[in-house]
């Protein structure tokens, strides 16, 4: 292997983000089609078999057609290595897409060309611009009748609150869909609908005006050279490093479905996305080519094989050089493990790798010793800063069904909690678990895990409270005053703080009018 600045370079690490149905996770296996990490792909549909895309690799998953845990993939592409994050589409699942952000350097955002910007979109957009992650944009099914270029050009600019640049134009949409022309080399790509290959026609056009155009796609010829020559007058020559700080988001137009655009999206994306980046932690700037070893966990996601009850850590190596069998040491614990088999991941297909570089995602056998945020390193006590719980919305007690099997319930619970599925609350006396998620679709996960990887039969009783809030005060007097005045609203995170679940906006209110010494968190980093 090279250096560790060699193998830094020639590193990307990002993740695809969209609404539910935009189409991303067709996207992600397109890019896996080019890489040459899947032979064939999952959108041939024959009456016999059914392939799911390589990504989505839970149950729940397959029956209900949606992306609910997010996979790692990685993949060679003309020298270097690609690390794609695919994250959950499904609005429910948003908390453990804004963590998988915190483990990326850039940004894919896939946007269907028919609905446009949708509120999930927004949303998504904002945890980008909290740290001006760099953004490409990918307007998928331009082979369905959608919107016109220019139209989505101008949502995307006010709803995202970004500026968008144009590097390929759709030569008309729908079922008249020609193909794009790429700006940024002035060469055609023409469209032909084929699910499985790879598009391979390319016409090099050096000046619009040439009749060939017009032999090529007849009366949308026009219509062409009008559209570039006003995106010419309108937009200034792109610059990389405009996209680089998050102030410019270049857009691609495409049908991810007919694998249409995805080569062009991918060969400029390794042009100018960005290699791994520093990262802030609580003492100092760690930077990626740092001699020696640094990382935080983002995810764990149990029973991966459902064969095998083993539960993965997923890592983003920060930087140095992380080596299989080498002792860490695991901060916010204090003891020092070594890994014997780390792994990478092709979605479901995992393989023990030796080493791993800033950037690279690894995933950790565990035992139960991780949590989400915890930092790895080689002895610095350092904890890495930006993975936080947001305060959840619905609440529900955990009800058991089964006394006998009080065990398996409380393990499961904490096992799947420890994910950042959703969240628990204990409240005293009587040890009673309420949890909390941002959306309903996690009760339905937890309840089916529990039952299946557990043993553990529950039911879920709804719960009306409005918000979960974190509290603290440098008073200890006023703080146990309010506990015990609001016994029946206070419980503990399973880190043992002390969270009051305020039953509607106006009490919250004012309780916050009533105990001026007390601070309300809404996330947990304070």
């Amino acid at each position: 292997m090279g250096t560790i600045t060699e193998e830094i370079k020639r590193r990307k690490t990002f993740a695809i983000i969209s609404h539910p149905d935009a189409g991303k996770t067709t996207l992600t296996e397109k890019l896996l089609l080019f890489g040459g990490a899947i032979q064939t792909a999952g959108a041939v549909k024959s009456n016999k078999i059914t392939k799911t895309a390589a990504s989505d690799f839970m149950e729940i998953e397959r029956q209900r057609g949606i992306s609910v845990a997010t996979s790692v993939m990685v993949f060679e592409y003309n020298g270097q290595q690609v690390n794609l994050l695919d994250t959950p589409g499904h609005k429910d699942f948003a908390e453990d897409t804004y963590r998988t952000l915190t483990a990326v350097d850039s940004v894919i955002l896939v946007v269907d060309s028919v609905k446009g910007v949708e509120a999930q979109t927004e949303r998504l957009m904002e945890v980008c611009r909290m740290r001006d992650t760099p953004v490409i944009v990918f307007v998928n099914k331009m082979d369905l009748e959608g919107r016109d270029g220019f139209d989505i050009l101008d949502e995307l600019e006010s709803k995202l609150s970004i500026k968008v640049q144009p590097l390929s134009w759709p030569i008309s949409k729908g079922y008249s869909f020609k193909g794009v022309y790429k700006l940024y080399d002035k060469s055609l790509n023409l469209f032909e609908s084929n699910k499985t290959k790879i598009a391979e026609e390319i016409v090099q056009i050096d000046d619009l005006s040439n009749p060939i155009l017009d032999d090529l796609i007849g009366q949308y010829a026009n219509e062409l050279r009008q559209d570039v020559e006003l995106i010419d007058s309108v937009y200034d020559p792109f610059k990389v490093d405009r996209y680089l700080k998050g102030e410019l988001a270049p857009v691609f137009f495409g049908s991810a479905m007919n694998n249409f655009g995805v080569k062009e999206l991918l060969e400029k994306f390794l042009e100018i996305a960005p290699v791994p980046q520093s990262r802030e932690s609580d003492k100092r700037e760690i930077t990626p080519t740092e001699e020696k070893f640094s990382g935080f966990v983002f995810k764990i996601h149990a029973n991966i094989d459902p064969r095998h009850r083993d539960r993965i850590a997923f890592l983003r190596v920060c930087s140095g050089k992380f080596e299989r069998n080498k002792f860490y040491k695991h901060v916010r614990l204090n003891k020092e493990y070594k890994f014997p088999n780390p792994v990478t991941f092709m979605a479901q297909a995992k393989s023990t790798i030796e080493e791993a570089y800033a950037g690279d995602v690894v995933g950790l056998y565990d035992t139960g010793n991780f949590k989400i945020g915890d930092t790895l390193t080689e002895g610095e006590a350092l904890m890495f800063k930006g993975i936080p719980s947001f305060s959840p919305e619905i609440f529900k007690e955990l009800i058991n069904k089964d006394p006998m099997k009080a065990k398996q319930l409380d393990k499961g619970i904490r096992q799947l909690t420890e994910e950042g599925v959703a969240q628990v609350f204990f409240q005293e006396p009587g040890s009673r678990k309420i949890v909390g998620t941002v959306g309903e679709l996690q009760f339905e996960v937890i309840n089916y895990r529990l039952e299946h990887e557990y043993g553990a039969k529950c039911i879920f009783e709804a719960k009306s409270y409005f918000k979960a809030c974190w509290i603290t005060s440098t008073d200890v007097s006023k703080l146990e005053e309010f506990k015990r005045i609001k016994g029946n609203n206070i419980v503990q995170d399973k880190e043992g703080r002390d969270v009051f679940i305020a039953p509607s906006q106006f009490m919250l209110d004012m309780e916050k009018q009533n105990y001026p010494d007390l601070t309300f968190h809404f996330t947990s980093e304070f």
